[in-house]
């Protein structure tokens, strides 16, 4: 049902918000180098969906803390959540603490797995839609606050969620394959304006990897 909902209040999104569909950089890459500079300057929002999932059983019972009824990380996806927090203290990429995450154990296993648990906070504001009942909308708006607060210079603020409350948030440009498993969006957030994604960058991407079939 709350997917359905999603998927009607994407579909009623104002034109201007179907922008180009941006495409996922690896760090590596001339486009993702720009994206490092920005964040090593800091004052941005770094979005993070869960690591990979691919092989793992589809979300059945959709309820918080029942580990066995939803949908986990991956061993592979576990090792992936590694290197990406080794790779963001590579590049010097300052981390504002803590590092908040969802509470949907995908969520929450990739934040702790790339940050350590201590420097985790869990929290509602990054939950999964389908998770969501009567509270999507306070959700969305939850995303929306999170990507828009100022973030001050030098740190940057560190979010570990999901992709849909991404995309009826910020739109059809992080839509259809544009924000795999373990990436993430760099986001310039606009205070009272509200926020521009930057773009999507991946700092360690898997061959193959990125979407379940679920």
């Amino acid at each position: 049902m709350w997917r359905r909902r999603g998927i009607l209040a994407f579909l009623a999104l104002p034109t201007a918000a179907q922008a180009e569909r941006l495409r996922p950089v690896s760090a590596d890459s001339p486009a993702g180098a720009a994206l490092v500079t920005a964040l090593r300057a800091g004052g941005h929002v770094l979005f993070f969906r869960h690591a990979d999932t691919r092989g793992e059983p589809c979300d059945r019972t959709f309820r918080v803390g029942d580990r066995a009824g939803q949908r986990n990380i991956s061993p592979e996806g576990r090792a992936q959540a590694v290197r990406v927090g080794a790779r963001l203290a590579a590049l010097r990429i300052p981390i504002e603490a803590p590092v908040l995450a969802g509470p949907v154990y995908r969520a929450r296993d990739t934040a702790e797995a790339a940050f350590g648990a201590a420097r985790v906070v869990v929290t509602d504001s990054l939950l999964a839609d389908d998770f969501a009942g009567a509270r999507l909308d306070w959700v969305l708006a939850e995303h929306r606050r999170l990507f828009s607060a100022p973030v001050a210079p030098g740190a940057n603020r560190v979010l570990v969620g999901h992709r849909t409350p991404a995309i009826m948030v910020a739109g059809d440009a992080v839509a259809g394959r544009a924000f795999p498993e373990g990436g993430a969006l760099v986001i310039a957030p606009g205070g009272a304006a509200g926020f521009a994604v930057l773009g999507i960058i991946e700092m360690a991407p898997l061959a193959g990897g990125g979407f379940h079939g679920c």
